[in-house]
């Protein structure tokens, strides 16, 4: 694989992933065929700040996990209307983690 294509996806994708995985990315990358390159570089990856902002005004109703795709959780929230405010206050601390763990996973799956 072309390192300046890693590097250019990495360099406009970074956002979407904790500090510590980006290397771990960029050495999966540049060892993977050219054949999987155009898949990767069309992935839609989730934005961490929607997700905040989606979380700090909709949390309660567990719009925020139903987005990153954890249906399970969003249900949850949307029936005890984010955990009596609890859960939805805990979720702003955490939002952005999760969002960055399902865009690491989406990657992985491709890789």
């Amino acid at each position: 694989m072309d390192s300046q294509k890693v590097d250019m996806f990495i360099m406009t994708n970074n956002k979407f992933f904790e500090g510590h995985n980006v290397n771990l990315i960029r050495e999966r990358l540049v060892s993977i065929e050219d054949a999987k390159w155009p898949m990767i570089s069309t992935v839609q990856l989730k934005d961490p700040t929607t997700s905040l902002i989606v979380s700090i005004l909709a949390g309660s109703l567990g719009i925020d996990r139903f987005m990153i795709g954890d249906v399970g959780l969003g249900v949850g929230k949307l029936l005890t209307c984010g955990g009596l405010g609890i859960w939805t206050i805990i979720d702003w601390f955490l939002i952005q983690g999760a969002t960055r763990e399902k865009n690491l996973a989406k990657i992985e799956q491709l890789l």
